[in-house]
């Protein structure tokens, strides 16, 4: 009898993952968590791994006191440790009808097997995973549980790109359950005003969240290929609209570029990590390179 993949399994790249498994995902910022993992938690705990000495307060637990520092000092201090945790790793995926979008691979397929791999390789760290989906509305909501990744990848599986998109209402309603500070990935074509971008997503920062935005698009969207008069369809709105490509080629792509810089500027102030891709581009290159900058960045810190 013939194996059977779960569903979802099919977006797990191997390509992809034997290039970037041997890179750890590690946090910018500290997490909350309770369970040994790769990453630090904020939270004080009892773990071998010595913080700090301050000063006692009336109710801190006697146990925890330095006697050899009180030795030294005739001051009271108790020890404080930090406690490992698991990340809590939120994927927000932009199912809205534009996505559909794709010469030959649609960038919904190619936002789903870089969601698959993300999710899969911080499974593999034991770190938590969750997703959510959305295009005016939140669609669907996963937490992000140690025992998710069946569930993330079955959802991954059934999702379609149908209806009109948003992104401030339904990001700001996903936010607003995001209380736990952790990774928070969105993955979208952005075909929303850089200012509603960042202004959704601030409220994430400010809570601590480590926020990286991948911006998904295909090939003919960023050169504009086309040479013959036709119609073009919004696949949102279904509106039919004229076009000479010759007459429109220089002022899109300059808009497009305009568009390109604004999001990779304001991101940089916001400390968001942004990533563009095309989905001609291997995905399996892009997010080896982008991972090992990471890695690097985050050491040198």
């Amino acid at each position: 009898m013939a194996a059977t993949l779960a569903p979802g399994a099919r977006f797990v790249d191997p390509a992809v993952l034997a290039r970037v498994s041997n890179l750890e995902f590690v946090a910018r910022s500290v997490v909350d968590g309770v369970v040994n993992g790769l990453h630090r938690s904020p939270l004080f705990g009892t773990s071998v791994d010595f913080a700090e000495h301050r000063g006692y307060v009336a109710g801190d637990d006697l146990r925890r006191l330095d006697w050899k520092v009180f030795g030294r000092t005739d001051k009271y201090y108790v020890k404080e440790f930090e406690a490992d945790s698991n990340a809590a790793f939120t994927v927000l995926l932009d199912v809205s009808a534009s996505m559909g979008f794709g010469e030959r691979l649609s960038k919904l397929d190619y936002a789903r097997t870089l969601a698959a791999c993300l999710l899969y390789l911080v499974h593999q760290q034991r770190d938590r995973v969750g997703l959510a989906t959305f295009d005016t509305e939140v669609r669907t909501y996963v937490p992000a549980a140690s025992r998710h990744l069946h569930t993330v990848l079955h959802t991954l599986d059934r999702v379609v790109a149908e209806r009109p998109g948003a992104f401030e209402a339904p990001v700001t309603r996903l936010a607003e359950q995001l209380t736990r500070r952790g990774v928070v990935v969105v993955i979208s074509d952005l075909y929303a005003e850089p200012d509603d971008v960042f202004r959704t997503l601030a409220p994430l920062r400010f809570r601590g969240h480590d926020v990286l935005l991948f911006h998904v698009l295909d090939r003919a969207e960023l050169e504009f290929p086309y040479d013959t008069p036709s119609t073009f369809e919004d696949l949102e709105d279904g509106d039919q609209v004229p076009v000479s490509p010759d007459a429109l080629r220089t002022g899109y792509l300059a808009l497009m570029q305009v568009h390109l810089e604004t999001l990779a500027t304001r991101a940089r102030a916001q400390q968001i990590d942004y990533l563009q891709l095309s989905t001609d581009q291997p995905l399996d290159h892009a997010l080896y390179h982008y991972l090992s900058a990471r890695d690097r960045a985050l050491r040198t810190r």
